[in-house]
């Protein structure tokens, strides 16, 4: 708890960090309680209303339903917000355990692990997902594990660096002497003192999750109709958008605040738990 205040704290005084940390609380809060923020109902048809332009009554103007955009960019925020920072922690925790493992039992195991890595990471990410989805179909959930198990590898490699650093320090030597199990050094000794690069990188990687999920709901393989998803309402309006901007806008520019704020809070990271940017 000490070590979030502080690291709460110094967030606050880097101007980065402190302009992505409010960024993002305001997209959790609204990624919650959207669909009770939400003034209208977002599924709620408006034939006279078709197309409208930002207004007092509906703020972010409608779609080709006369459905109330802000409603749907509200309501939609948990479906792509919450659902990217889930693919981002599967990615995250799954690559970071094995890059510590590879890293800390070294030999034939680590090589074994790291030439599969690199083959895997010679797939683009958005590809080796389209191939995960081919397999389990397309769905929110199926989306979700395809974008973690694309970001995997690339967690796996951060981790395994750290590791091969951290392994050789004297308290891993130290509990090495003790005679403690390997498990236990693991979780107690490389795990705690490696997790700042890890928090960093999967900060910065929220915000390439959410582009992900909405890139696969735009080619219709993430959610489905009717879904107020971002991707999902931009490929919807494609067919409209030369009648009215606003149901692209909305959700495009939805998406651009999103990754600019996690980028922003990641960078702010960064720079507040590693020494060396300090210097």
């Amino acid at each position: 708890m000490l070590f979030l205040i502080k690291t709460l704290r110094a967030l606050m005084r880097n101007p980065q960090g402190a302009i992505g940390t409010v960024l993002v609380f305001l997209l959790l809060l609204i990624s919650v309680f959207g669909p009770f923020l939400a003034p209208q109902d977002p599924e709620s048809f408006n034939f006279g209303s078709r197309f409208a332009p930002p207004s007092a009554e509906f703020l972010f103007g409608t779609d080709w339903f006369g459905r109330d955009l802000f409603s749907r960019i509200l309501v939609g925020a948990r479906s792509t917000v919450l659902l990217a920072i889930l693919a981002t922690f599967i990615g995250t925790a799954s690559g970071a355990l094995i890059g510590i493992f590879s890293g800390f039992v070294g030999g034939w195991v680590d090589e074994l692990i790291m030439r599969t890595i690199d083959a895997i990471m010679a797939i683009p990410g958005l590809l080796l997902a389209l191939m995960i989805l081919t397999v389990l179909g397309s769905s929110s959930l199926n989306a979700v594990i395809a974008i973690g198990v694309a970001f995997a590898p690339g967690m796996a490699r951060i981790s395994r660096s750290t590791t091969l650093a951290v392994r050789e320090l004297d308290y891993v030597s130290a509990a090495r002497a003790r005679g403690e199990s390997k498990l236990w050094i693991i979780f107690s000794e490389i795990l705690p003192n490696m997790v700042a690069p890890v928090i960093v990188e999967a900060t910065i990687r929220v915000a390439f999750a959410i582009m992900t999920l909405a890139t696969l709901s735009f080619l219709g393989l993430g959610a489905q109709p009717p879904s107020p998803e971002w991707g999902l309402m931009i490929a919807d309006a494609r067919e409209h958008m030369f009648r009215s901007p606003w149901p692209i806008l909305a959700p495009g520019i939805s998406i651009a605040l999103v990754a600019i704020a996690f980028n922003l809070l990641g960078d702010g990271l960064r720079d507040v738990l590693n020494p060396h940017s300090q210097e």
